[in-house]
This record gives C-alpha cells, sequence and structure tokens, in this order.
C-alpha cells in the first residue's frame, strides 16, 4: 500500500467515526441562548449535522479529485517518457542504418584475402584495427552482426541470393554460406544477411 493509499484510507475512516458520533451522539447536546431557551435545539443539531455532512463529502469530493489530478500527472509524465525513449530509438536506428554501407566496405575490402594479403602489412593492420573499434563501438550501441551460416533458412530473417544444390539430406533449407552479413538493432532486422541456401532434391522427399 503507498502513501495515497494510506491517506485515504485514514480520512475515510475519520469520516466514518465523526458521521457515527453524529448520528449516535453518546449525551443529549443541549442548546441555550442568552435567555435560556432550548426550544430550537433540534433543529440547530439537525442544521449542524447537514453541515457538518456536506463538509465532509466536500473534502472527500477534493481528495478524489486531488488523487486522480494525481495519477493523470504521473501518466502524463510516464507517456511523455516512453515517447522520448521511443524518438531516441528511432534516431539511433536512422545513425545506425546510415553506418552500416561503412562496415559493408570495410568487408567488401577485406574479403578477397588474395589481394588483401599483397596490401602493405602496416597499412591493413591500421584498416583492420579500425574497422574492429567500429564495430565494438557500434555493438555497444546495440548493433549485431547476423551471420546465419548453418541456421536453417528463414524468409523473415534472410534475404536467398541462390539455392544450392546439397547431396546431404541434412542441409537441406539450411543458409550453407552468407555472401554479405546481416545487421540488427534490439530484435529488428536493420539489412538481411544475402545467403545461398542448401536444396537437396533426393528421393526422402518423395517419401509419405
Amino acid at each position: 500500500m503507498d502513501e495515497n493509499d494510506k491517506k485515504q484510507q485514514k480520512n475515510r475512516g475519520e469520516t466514518q467515526e465523526i458521521q457515527e458520533n453524529i448520528e449516535n451522539p453518546e449525551e443529549e447536546i443541549v442548546m441555550e441562548d442568552g435567555e435560556g431557551n432550548t426550544a430550537t435545539q433540534k433543529d440547530v443539531l439537525k442544521n449542524l449535522r447537514e453541515k457538518l455532512k456536506k463538509a465532509l463529502e466536500e473534502k472527500q469530493d477534493y481528495l478524489d479529485k486531488w488523487q486522480r489530478a494525481q495519477a493523470e500527472f504521473i501518466n502524463a509524465r510516464k507517456r511523455d517518457q516512453d515517447a522520448k525513449q521511443e524518438f531516441l530509438k528511432f534516431a539511433k536506428e536512422d545513425v545506425l542504418s546510415e553506418l552500416v554501407p561503412v562496415l559493408e566496405s570495410f568487408e567488401m575490402a577485406q574479403s578477397n584475402k588474395e589481394s588483401w594479403e599483397k596490401v602493405d602489412q602496416n597499412w591493413r593492420k591500421g584498416v583492420e584495427y579500425i574497422h574492429s573499434q567500429l564495430v565494438k563501438v557500434l555493438e555497444n550501441h546495440g548493433l549485431s552482426i547476423i551471420d546465419s551460416t548453418g541456421q536453417t533458412f528463414d524468409p523473415t530473417r534472410d534475404e536467398a541470393i541462390s539455392y544450392e544444390p546439397v547431396n546431404d539430406p541434412k542441409l537441406d533449407h539450411t543458409v550453407v554460406e552468407v555472401i554479405q552479413k546481416g545487421y540488427g538493432l534490439g530484435g529488428k532486422i536493420l539489412k538481411a544477411p544475402r545467403v545461398k541456401v542448401g536444396e537437396h532434391k533426393g528421393e526422402h522427399k518423395n517419401d509419405n
């Protein structure tokens, strides 16, 4: 039970106690004017009860309105925070999407091993170091590299560029080669990996 609930419960308890005391007084209340006249005692008491009851109702009404206003404020603040988080998420996604081609350029430069190894060793190591730094920074911001080699082909994740015949039936409908790695962010695919998919055309496909 939070602080607001405790206050509300206390106020309601006080209200109930006052109302019970008003409706069931333990002693008779004697009202006198300057001349000792008590003829209007019941009317005065009734009037006081009505005024007090109205005051208690107004008090509860103000309390309810205050609690509703406070709840609405908390909800509005939460919606504002959620909107900011959503904005930052999309902003990050846009930035990372623009940096994906830079990573792909590094991958393409290093993909031809024969040509890459002919480059000056010191220069090559410098480029590889820059590439690894860039990958690390982007991974720290949520970017993930998708390499589905050996996994079952998933059209919601992979982009098949060809189907390659395979002799092993276990490789049927399996990613046998990744031509270009994919990239994701928070479970969302920014760029699908381009893959070759194994296709087994043996007699087992005709079995029931």
